[in-house]
């Protein structure tokens, strides 16, 4: 047996593409207190009563849009960087995929490593967010918690600034860029309600409208201004001016503010200065799911199509290539000193 594990953890997908599987799945994810902070009575009738009723149906035909004979590409995908990731690794180390809603479960995940003497965990997602990191993590203790031996364990809290995330992610924009007429790289990341930036007690003097300041321990865990951060280091690495680029925010939900700029709102105003070709990346995703294949690629398409843009150049997620592979093992290995990270 090996004496290493390493738990990958995703968000999680349907089983199927049902009516009933999405149901399960919506209710399952939108009734965590995380995800929907709100008082537990309170967030039970919101889901309940007013959201999976009326948006079951318009997300059963957003999947069905994506869906392959593999099944939901996010977990088609995670496997598959979890075998990449496996093979990269060797013999010393055993690689399980754990999804935070749906399957396989993070329980299902740490009953084949229970017996390890360490597990390096890592969350896929690059930006912190109690959201999605947070609520991971809250249901790995959870389930650590009803085995009597606790392993060593290493959880990465994020990795937005990681120079392997960075450098491939660069190379992936690149390879779809070159050679192709563009205006502007539009960096849309995972939106989230603005009070779960006043939760995480950012301190930062910012107008939670322009470039969030530097990270320092002033905004330690604000998830904006660890993407315009990150944002910044791949431009970076791209040689990008801060002309070439912008950074948005997608997928709102309800009437209550969520951080902006708004990516479908940002369009109207790109096409109004006169811009006409835009090539989008989504750096909060490592693999392709809903949110970049049927909302970015098929939605904000022929959103920009209908606004009267030109071009519009998908980049995918960083999914099973070599570079992110390879940074993702650098991940491990550099954590191999058992710690809470």
């Amino acid at each position: 047996m090996s004496q290493k594990a390493v738990l990958l953890i995703n968000l999680g997908t349907p089983d199927e593409c049902s009516h009933q599987s999405i149901r399960s799945y919506l209710r399952e994810f939108l009734l965590d207190r995380r995800v929907i902070d709100l008082p537990a009575m309170i967030r039970w009738i919101l889901v309940n009563v007013f959201v999976i009723p009326f948006r079951y149906k318009k997300t059963t035909a957003a999947y069905q849009k994506i869906w392959t004979p593999s099944g939901s590409p996010l977990l088609s995908i995670s496997r598959q960087m979890q075998k990449a990731l496996a093979e990269k690794l060797g013999e010393a180390y055993h690689v399980e995929l754990g999804m935070r809603y749906g399957s396989p479960s993070i329980e299902s995940a740490l009953d084949k490593i229970r017996h390890h003497e360490s597990i390096c965990v890592i969350p896929l997602f690059p930006q912190y967010s109690s959201a999605a990191t947070g609520s991971a993590t809250e249901q790995l203790m959870l389930n650590l918690s009803q085995q009597w031996n606790i392993p060593e364990l290493m959880i990465k809290r994020d990795f937005y600034n990681h120079s392997g995330f960075i450098q491939a992610f660069s190379e992936m924009i690149k390879s779809h860029i070159a050679g192709k007429k563009m205006d502007k790289i539009i960096f849309s990341y995972h939106g989230l309600p603005e009070r779960h930036i006043t939760k995480s007690h950012c301190h930062a003097k910012c107008d939670k409208a322009g470039v969030c300041p530097a990270v320092t321990d002033d905004n330690r865990y604000c998830y904006r201004a660890q993407c315009y951060a990150g944002t910044e280091l791949i431009a970076k690495e791209l040689g990008l001016s801060v002309n070439q680029y912008t950074v948005s925010f997608q997928s709102r939900l309800g009437r209550t503010p969520w951080i902006k700029p708004y990516t479908d709102l940002l369009l109207s105003e790109l096409i109004q200065k006169g811009i006409k070709n835009i090539a989008i990346v989504s750096p909060s995703f490592v693999a392709d799911c809903l949110e970049t294949l049927e909302e970015i690629n098929i939605r904000t398409r022929e959103q920009w199509k209908i606004l009267g843009g030109n071009d519009f150049i998908f980049i995918p997620c960083l999914n099973d290539t070599h570079p992110w592979i390879n940074a993702l093992a650098d991940l491990v290995l550099e954590n191999s000193a058992i710690r809470i990270d």
